[in-house]
């Protein structure tokens, strides 16, 4: 079964005070198998975050489709979504999608064990008791289990995005999408966050990672996709994208960036 897929979805964004248009995503398909960690790569502007942020609705479509486990969400045209779920509907398949940013998102007046039980409680109903027993287990699975009633304020930028994997996974999420999860870090934090991600992966979670950290998309990926001025231009096992890549472009950003 597919988790995610995706089949032409194009959006672009209209610009304002006279600004020209601008397409950020033309015609992207993509399929993520189940168990299976695809990272995306490619030039700032490429179009990487926007996709992601496509997929679980923090961005419309104009058109295209967009199918989580193999459930058709948006058939979009002109912008106009041609399948009809109810609010309900929609949002039990996209609570499936777990996503983690840049910047943490943390809530600065909870303690790091309030961040991770708010949505389990409020959304998915789990009584208080329990959801404050995952969220132990999940902040000793990434490493901090003696900051349960620490504030943001008082971690450091790592442990606060390993805060919010954590948070994440508590949702019981069947897919998780990473947007750039080091990019906010100082380079010595960054090993502490890829290290939760690879065991992640060893442990069988389906994974969508746009990366600039090109060892992890080396070590962790089973397919590694580049995309390119708002296109996948090619998408292939890390070992054929590092050291036999087909498109010149692709050559061009690597040299670039390793």
């Amino acid at each position: 079964m597919s988790m995610i897929k995706t089949v032409d979805i194009s959006k672009t964004f209209h610009g304002k005070n006279g600004r020209e248009p601008l397409e950020v995503l033309k015609q992207v398909s993509l399929t993520v198998e189940q168990k299976e960690v695809v990272c995306i790569i490619g030039p700032s502007g490429a179009g990487k975050s926007t996709y992601l942020r496509t997929l679980n609705r923090l961005e419309t479509i104009d058109s295209g489709k967009i199918y989580v486990e193999d459930k058709l969400l948006f058939d979009c045209h002109n912008g106009v979504n041609a399948v009809h779920l109810s609010h309900q509907e929609l949002n039990a398949s996209l609570l499936e999608v777990g996503m983690v940013f840049q910047n943490f998102n943390l809530f600065p007046h909870k303690t790091t064990v309030e961040n991770l039980m708010l949505a389990p409680v409020h959304v998915r109903k789990i009584p208080p008791e329990a959801a404050r027993g995952k969220a132990l287990q999940l902040l000793d699975r990434v490493g901090l289990s003696d900051k349960v009633d620490a504030y943001p304020a008082q971690l450091s930028g790592g442990q606060q995005q390993r805060v919010a994997i954590a948070r994440a996974l508590a949702m019981e999420p069947r897919i998780m999408l990473f947007d750039e999860p080091t990019s906010a870090l100082d380079p010595e934090l960054v090993g502490e966050v890829l290290a939760v991600m690879k065991s992640l992966a060893q442990g069988g979670m389906t994974m969508l990672v746009v990366t600039h950290e090109m060892g992890f998309a080396r070590e962790a990926a089973d397919k590694v996709v580049v995309m390119f001025e708002g296109r996948i231009i090619e998408a292939d096992k890390p070992e054929k994208i590092f050291t036999n890549p087909t498109h010149d472009r692709t050559r061009q950003f690597l040299q670039s960036v390793l």
